[in-house]
């Protein structure tokens, strides 16, 4: 368990405090590329680490993210004309370009000196494997941008999609990460002898830190002479990495794909899911249509969201339709798609968790890592210090892997030229 003041350490995530002055110090998912659009259409709103912002792509194609607010009246900028390489107030017609310069001011006289002093708030960003991404910590620490694998990725090959979470990051980070879960709250099959997640309920689990966060491995046992490992990759501070055959009731295995989560606060009571998935084939790109069958199967597909939102249709406020006769007959849980099922337990936990009143046990070995290696950062940081996982080549050349190999095979030799980054 966590005590209550480390609980508040790392859950809460805006400006000043320690959990938010460790989130600063990475690049962060702003929105989705897709949401900008094209050269000059309208701009976006943004809610990231309890900080409101606007998100547009100028008239060059350049993306930028300002403060919500004008400096000059704190009138929205989100109702701002986005033309000319700039973003306009139409309060009274300040206009400020991606650098967050006054480049127009039409309200004063033509040599006022206020043009020059006055700033709106910018923060850098990069377009990079189908999000935009922002760095919003002191300058004079910024890492470089992002570089996972599934990033350098060609576009054939990688599947970007974006979820709304209505809980705090944490424990949605903490659903990701804990692989025995799957056993039972994604057992999609519970009376079908063939359904590998009810071969071995009760996974052994390996992890060892490195520079970027940590690997860790589940072993199942799958009959006398086989295995199902299970090798993940946690990325600080909020992304994991898994191999693809997780899906294999659902039939969704026959791509060669790697998929996982970034969770991204959005304040200290909600936070945006951007799901990932790579595929490492060169020769068998992720078509729309796979992806959109696979996203179905997860309870995230085109048809699942409230129109025009990246929020669910099963959501709280209708209990998830759970089906009770599916529950009790097929599912272990009634809910229908794997991101639904993990979005019912998580979000009804209550906004943010109380881990002081929790008992851990041995299956959660990957969270009380995860836990101290997030503590520890925001210690970093506090010190002056870069936090682990910053620096993006720690973390480049690894990659997740699923594999059922034989019971007595070293998973390690068995494993290795799989868990290296070929793109």
């Amino acid at each position: 368990m966590l005590s209550r003041e480390d609980n508040e350490r790392i859950t809460r995530v805006g400006p000043g405090t320690p959990g938010g002055n460790l989130f600063r110090r990475y690049w962060m998912p702003a929105c989705l590329t897709s949401e900008l659009g094209q050269p000059d259409d309208p701009p976006v709103r943004v809610r990231l680490l309890g900080e409101d912002l606007i998100a547009f792509r100028d008239s060059k194609g350049r993306p930028a993210l300002l403060d919500a607010y004008c400096p000059h009246r704190r009138a929205p900028m989100f109702y701002g004309r986005n033309e000319d390489c700039g973003l306009r107030c139409v309060y009274h017609g300040w206009k400020f370009d991606l650098n967050g310069d006054c480049v127009d001011m039409p309200s004063e006289p033509a040599d006022t000196p206020l043009k020059a002093k006055v700033k709106i708030r910018s923060f850098p960003v990069v377009d990079c494997g189908g999000i935009i991404w922002t760095y919003m910590g002191p300058r004079d620490t910024m890492p470089p941008p992002p570089d996972h694998e599934w990033t350098r990725a060609p576009a054939t090959h990688r599947h970007v999609t974006k979820t709304f979470e209505d809980c705090n990051y944490l424990q949605a980070l903490e659903g990701g990460l804990d692989t025995a879960h799957s056993s039972f709250a994604h057992n999609n099959a519970i009376h079908d002898p063939k359904e590998l997640r009810n071969a071995d309920k009760s996974p052994s689990i390996e992890i060892e830190r490195t520079d970027y966060g940590y690997w860790y491995a589940s072993t199942r046992k799958i009959g006398p002479d086989r295995k199902w490992i299970k090798y993940y990759n946690y990325i600080m501070p909020t992304m994991q990495a898994r191999g693809g055959i997780t899906a294999i009731s659902g039939g969704h295995n026959d791509v060669p794909k790697i998929d996982g989560h970034i969770w991204v606060p959005i304040d200290d009571e909600t936070c945006h899911v951007y799901n990932w998935a790579l595929g490492y084939d060169e020769n068998t790109p992720l078509t729309p249509e796979y992806m959109e069958e696979f996203s179905a199967f997860t309870g995230r597909g085109k048809d699942d969201h409230i129109p025009g939102t990246f929020k669910l249709i099963r959501n709280k406020a209708n209990d998830y339709l759970i089906d009770r006769k599916l529950q009790k007959e097929k599912t272990y849980t009634g809910i229908t798609g794997l991101n639904t099922q993990d979005y019912a337990l998580q979000e009804g936990m209550g906004q943010i968790v109380d881990r002081s009143q929790e008992f851990l046990g041995t299956s959660d070995r990957a969270i009380v890592t995860m836990r101290r290696l997030m503590l520890e950062a925001i210690d970093e940081v506090a010190q002056g210090r870069m936090p682990r996982g910053s620096d993006p080549t720690t973390y480049r050349n690894v990659r997740a892997h699923d594999e059922i190999i034989p019971a007595d095979a070293d998973w390690r030799g068995a494993l290795a030229g799989e868990i290296v980054a070929k793109f």
